[in-house]
């Protein structure tokens, strides 16, 4: 098989680096004992996919937030789900969580520290998050950001990031995320695969590409964490910083190294990948959930339900092997043409969730939409057609949960996960459990609404390989 135009093999980008400097989580875990709640706004639900036992609030209120920061754990999530909407909107949602989260925070009397959770292939509103953070924190009387640090790695999936150029691992080898599909997205596309030069992009210039402070594998590993602290207690003024990562110990000496920059005074913002946050909250890599695990966790109905929107051609092709692998399924087809007809619209979503329903007395159901991408002129446009035809996914998932609770609901990508467990679901508060594949797919324990008890399982659409979306049911059936 030919490689890609840049795709290079996996052991000739990784040769002549520094050895690893193995850092056990404990030392970390020990480590931020006293330091401030690590908070991790998600802009997807899929930033759980890499920690164990961590809250997960779908909504902001005050109350909810308090209720977070009583748990006895390091971090906690928010989705905010901002990857789906517009500017405008991020910019809204950001600024009110952070108020409700200082307040919360003083009613309280927890320090916190905000992480932007983002895509590890990118794609997001950076800097919009990022620079609307920073002002409503200086805006609440919180301390204004000296830098932004930017990690973007997620170590499972192969996301790396290597002398400060960011990579992702295909079949074919390494490939530079700039060459990669999810740089041609419509809504968050870019051309630059070094970060620096990523940053200058999508700032338009502002900031320069040799003003971005380049933390790399030799700072972490040869130098180590004071070394790295020191470098980050350089920054000012919001400058960003990008850090390499190719292992969890990588990062576990970024943690250490944040801590000690924190405690001399630095105040940092963070947008990073998902395995950033499983570092920082001094956690090591989880094995995926069992069968006696889950078997505690199910909803009424005998089969489970699996919803499909997202379109990246990784998820088509999972899609296709849980056909070959998997019997005993019922495939339902929500007509994007349909859904984008108001005068047909309704009718069509009723028509599939009364069909699902009924079906998962016998077999599991798949809810999936067309797989042919419609996309609009601009890409305001085409984030506009992914809400609407989220929306309908959405609703079709509440109507057949109103009629039978699913024995389990799989959510395939990530404004589909995210809407279907705000909206579909209405699920508040949850907890991350684990997952059901190494550092992939996350499953929730809703505690509250109607979808209390039904594990509800985080499915991003562009990780895993191709078995991932047959395997993650044939666990799931394991358990019954």
């Amino acid at each position: 098989m030919s490689l890609p135009r840049h795709a290079l093999p996996e052991p000739e980008v990784l040769a002549g680096l520094p050895p690893v400097r193995e850092i056990p989580a404990a030392e970390v875990a020990a480590r931020i004992r006293s330091a401030p709640r690590l908070v991790v706004l998600d802009d997807d639900p899929t930033g759980t996919q890499t920690v164990k036992d961590i809250p997960v609030l779908t909504t902001w209120t005050v109350d909810d937030l308090r209720w977070a920061l009583r748990q006895s754990t390091p971090a906690f999530f928010v989705l905010t789900n901002t990857r789906s909407l517009s500017p405008e909107d991020t910019a809204t949602r950001n600024r009110a969580i952070v108020r409700a989260l200082h307040q919360a925070s003083r009613a309280e009397g927890i320090p916190y520290a905000i992480a932007s959770r983002s895509d590890s292939t990118l794609r997001g509103h950076f800097p919009l998050e990022t620079d609307v953070l920073a002002e409503e924190l200086t805006s609440v009387g919180a301390s204004t950001p000296d830098g932004v640090v930017l990690v973007p790695a997620y170590i499972e999936a192969g996301r790396l990031t290597i002398d400060s150029t960011h990579w992702m691992r295909t079949p074919d080898g390494l490939l530079p995320v700039g060459e990669s599909e999810f740089a041609r997205d419509a809504t968050f596309g870019y051309r630059s695969s070094r970060l620096p030069d990523w940053i200058e992009e999508k700032t338009n210039g502002r900031t320069p590409a040799d003003k971005v402070l380049r933390i790399t594998l030799t700072d972490l590993r040869t130098k180590g964490p004071s070394h790295v602290a020191s470098l980050l207690s350089t920054l000012r003024h919001g400058a960003p910083a990008v850090v390499d990562a190719v292992c969890d110990d990588d990062l576990r000496v970024l943690a250490l190294a944040l801590a000690e920059a924190e405690e001399n005074g630095a105040h940092l913002l963070y947008r990073v990948g998902p395995s950033f946050v499983r570092a920082r909250a001094g956690q090591s890599a989880h094995q995926p959930l069992t069968p006696a695990e889950l078997r505690p966790l199910r909803g009424d109905a005998p089969h489970g339900l699996i919803v499909v929107g997202s379109h990246v051609s990784l998820t088509t092709r999972q899609l296709d092997r849980l056909r070959e692998q998997q019997g005993n399924l019922t495939e339902y087809e929500l007509d994007v043409a349909h859904l984008l007809d108001d005068t047909r619209r309704d009718a069509h979503i009723c028509e599939i969730a009364t069909a699902a329903a009924a079906a998962l007395e016998t077999s599991d159901a798949v809810i999936r939409t067309t797989r042919t991408l419609v996309t609009g002129t601009d890409a305001d446009a085409s984030l506009a057609i992914s809400r609407r035809v989220s929306a309908a996914l959405v609703e079709a998932v509440r109507l057949v949960n109103a009629v039978r609770r699913p024995a389990f609901v799989i959510a395939k990508g990530g404004i589909t996960s995210s809407d279907t467990a705000t909206h579909g679901l209405e699920i508040r508060r949850a907890w991350a459990r684990g997952t059901l594949l190494p550092g992939i797919v996350s499953l929730w324990q809703p505690v509250d609404g109607p979808a209390a008890g039904i594990p509800y399982v985080v499915f991003a659409g562009n990780v895993g390989g191709d078995d991932a979306l047959s395997d993650a049911l044939a666990l799931l059936r394991s358990a019954a």
